[in-house]
């Protein structure tokens, strides 16, 4: 009986997440198709996956494939592992995730793949960033904090302009039949119809799958028809306004970067002030050339203590109008740099 509870519990996954037998195939499946084309790129969707399998599955020498997707770090604002709940997000949790996956991966000679957002999440900038006071410069301290990390960088529609979480009115304005089947779980789980709908809006995989938004025109823009779900904040947030925003001028930036400069492509990952409470922080080396990167979580002025061998380093990277070395500004992220750009 404990046997079948953890199964249920568990949703099967242990029986059968990262077996031997997945290798195998991986890697029989790469020597026979893809594995024939040098320039081919394989990545992974690996839910409950482990960091020891993801650098077996990723590390060049193994054969099977280029990256792996993993999904913990989207999980630190379920209540008690469940979705279906309205937490704030665990920032100690999300932190080490970040440093375990970033140093081990790093060390191993794995392969992140590194994202905020995709079709079966709703929007990082709802989760993680107070988004009525700091949408801009929340959007950017995100994209910071992953794009000058190692690994592959993903960017989902809309991220590149700060597209939200629509404001559904009604539990009929879904479409996602986990989230309409959840609702009636909330319901009988003795939550009010308001109560459950203030959750299915915060946690819908249907926040996400809302038509792009391209201008403030109907649907936004995406349709003369009937879209598959109601357009979100199109009249204010959409393609033609800003494109040449700050937040998708700032990607341009962080991809430029990342194609112009080794350090940020392919330097190794380590964690710095790894127990800061507000301060999401690592260092990238490469060849002599050392990075550190700063990521302010909050919606306060963060303080640390500045690192002396970076009291002569370069701004390569500021999301703000200005940066004092042991003060971060909400949502800042600062990039230094030594070792020549």
């Amino acid at each position: 009986d404990a046997k079948l509870r953890n199964h249920a519990a568990n949703d099967g996954k242990p029986e059968y997440t990262d077996k031997p037998i997945t290798h195998d195939y991986l890697r029989e499946l790469n020597e026979k198709t893809f594995g024939k084309n040098p320039s081919a790129i394989t990545v992974g969707e690996m839910s409950s996956t482990t960091i020891e399998n993801c650098v077996l599955y990723t590390r060049s020498d193994r054969h099977e494939l280029t990256m792996t997707f993993n999904f913990h770090h989207l999980k630190v604002d379920y209540e008690n592992g469940q979705k279906w709940t309205l937490q704030r997000f665990d920032f100690a949790k999300l932190r080490q995730l970040f440093h375990d996956w970033g140093e081990q991966m790093s060390q191993a000679g794995g392969w992140n793949a590194l994202f905020w957002n995709n079709h079966d999440q709703p929007r990082a900038l709802n989760r993680f960033i107070d988004v009525q006071h700091f949408r801009v410069k929340g959007a950017t301290m995100l994209a910071t904090s992953i794009h000058l990390s190692r690994g592959t960088p993903y960017i989902y529609m809309g991220e590149e302009i700060g597209m939200l979480d629509p404001n559904f009115d009604t539990i009929t304005d879904y479409v996602d039949v986990e989230s309409k089947n959840a609702y009636q779980m909330l319901l009988k789980h003795d939550k009010s119809a308001s109560e459950a709908l203030t959750i299915i809006k915060a946690k819908s995989r249907d926040n996400s799958r809302i038509p792009m938004a391209w201008d403030n025109s109907a649907n936004g823009g995406f349709t003369t028809g009937t879209p598959w779900l109601k357009a979100g904040y199109y009249e204010s947030i959409n393609v033609a306004k800003d494109k040449d925003g700050e937040i998708f001028k700032f990607y341009q930036m962080l991809i430029r970067l990342r194609k112009e400069m080794p350090i940020v492509a392919e330097g190794n990952y380590h964690a710095v002030y790894r127990d800061d409470a507000n301060i999401y922080a690592f260092e990238r080396e490469w060849h002599g050339q050392r990075m550190l990167v700063l990521n302010n979580f909050t919606n306060h002025i963060a303080n640390y203590e500045p690192l002396a061998t970076y009291k002569d380093a370069t701004l390569l990277v500021n999301n703000d109008v200005s940066f004092t070395d042991g003060q971060l500004q909400p949502y800042q992220s600062v990039a230094l740099i030594i070792g020549g750009i």
